[in-house]
């Protein structure tokens, strides 16, 4: 069973030099301006690099499947031995970005067959953004903030992301309701982590240690990390990979919490290893699924 390749072709896209080696590369500084056929302006922000608008590129994601076996599970045709190529990742972080660093450090590792590429973050100043930088990592600023010049418009991150080439976006902490260009412009290509074995406690509002709070009061004996595809909304789009922990009898939400993220920071790893192998299966009713590495035959 082949994977569907779907293709988005760009009338006008970002091009620019290098910028991997830069040490501080975060896109502030405005550098170019794109009048559309319409004459509407656009102009984004950025660090030295330059930018221009060339109608050239064309971005493909590769990872969505269309067609069904006869068995319950659509299986891509593709062999765990043939080589594949390193998968493009751009995380999105608001704070420290522990599950940002556990990812990159498995790409460097090679445990993760892919490269974190760029982090999009709507602090400049947050835990996440720093480290990115001390590694080279491009950082962009999104959203664009309302009272100043900095950031990326909807339009202008999408572009931006395309030029970079991303197979993956990968949100680690990110505490922004994700637009719907860019769930449009990448299918099944967003994930997200969340704290807590959804649909429980999920939702606008639903974040960091509140979710913790309400699993205790809730008297839940089991909680953990989802990792889930993202739509337009907080924590509904389809369910990807969970890990349960146990709620103690003693637990506060700060015992609690440090006992999920651990668990967060091993499943994202094996969830953006299997993502950029290529081992994503999509069951008859539309469920995703996990192809085991060792065995193609057992899903997780």
């Amino acid at each position: 069973m082949e994977a569907r390749r779907l293709s988005f072709g760009l009338s006008s896209t970002l091009s620019t030099s290098p910028i991997q080696n830069q040490k501080n590369p975060i896109f502030k500084i405005p550098s170019f301006s794109y009048t559309s056929p319409n004459n509407l302006t656009l102009k984004g922000f950025f660090l030295k690099p330059h930018f221009s608008f060339a109608p050239k590129k064309i971005f493909q994601c590769t990872n969505c499947l269309e067609g069904i076996e006869k068995e319950s599970v659509t299986v891509p045709n593709n062999s765990m031995s043939k080589e594949l190529r390193k998968k493009k990742l751009a995380v999105f972080v608001s704070g420290g970005g522990s599950n940002f660093r556990s990812i990159y450090e498995a790409t460097i590792e090679g445990t993760v067959h892919g490269e974190v590429a760029v982090l999009v973050t709507n602090k400049h100043d947050c835990g996440g953004a720093k480290y990115a930088r001390e590694q080279g990592i491009p950082v962009i600023l999104f959203p664009k903030a309302t009272d100043t010049s900095e950031g990326l418009s909807e339009e202008d991150l999408v572009g931006a992301l395309r030029t970079y080439n991303i197979d993956f976006i990968l949100l680690a902490g990110y505490l922004k309701l994700i637009p719907t260009e860019l769930v449009q412009a990448f299918p099944r290509s967003i994930f997200n982590i969340h704290p807590s074995l959804l649909p429980a406690f999920g939702g606008k509002g639903y974040y960091g240690m509140k979710v913790h709070k309400a699993v205790i009061a809730s008297g839940a004996r089991y909680s953990g990390p989802t990792i889930h595809y993202v739509d337009e909304h907080y924590d509904t789009g389809r369910i990807l990979a969970q890990r349960v922990v146990p709620v103690l009898a003693n637990d506060t939400a700060d015992t609690l919490a440090a006992r999920v993220l651990q668990e967060e920071h091993k499943l994202y790893v094996e969830v953006a290893a299997a993502l950029c192998e290529e081992r994503i299966v999509w069951r008859q009713d539309g469920v995703p699924l996990i192809q085991s590495k060792e065995d193609p035959n057992h899903y997780k």
